[in-house]
C-alpha cells in the first residue's frame, strides 16, 4: 500500500487558531514572569510554586499556587489540557 503526503499549507491565523476553545495548556511559572503574562497580578512571594492555565493561542487563564486549580478550571471550561516543561 502506497500512502501519498498531503501536501496541505496553514496560514499563521489558521495555525494560531488549533486547538481554539477546545485545548489549554498548564506550565510552571517562575515569579519573574508573571508580570509578563498576567499584568494584573499583584506582588508575588517568589517562594511560592506557580502554576497558569493558558488557552492554545496562549491567551492566559489563571494563575495559581496550587497545580490541581489548573486542571479544575481546565475542566469547568471544557479544555483538554496539556503539560509544558
Amino acid at each position: 500500500m502506497l500512502l501519498k503526503e498531503a501536501n496541505a499549507r496553514l496560514s499563521q491565523s489558521e495555525l494560531a487558531h488549533i486547538g481554539a476553545g477546545e485545548v489549554g495548556y498548564i506550565r510552571k511559572m517562575r515569579v519573574e514572569e508573571v508580570s509578563r503574562c498576567f499584568p494584573e497580578a499583584p506582588e508575588i512571594d517568589p517562594n511560592l510554586d506557580l502554576w497558569a492555565l493558558f488557552a492554545a493561542d496562549g491567551t492566559p487563564i489563571l494563575l495559581t499556587d496550587n497545580r490541581s486549580s489548573t486542571f479544575f478550571k481546565a475542566a469547568e471550561d471544557d479544555l483538554k489540557t496539556v503539560s509544558l516543561h
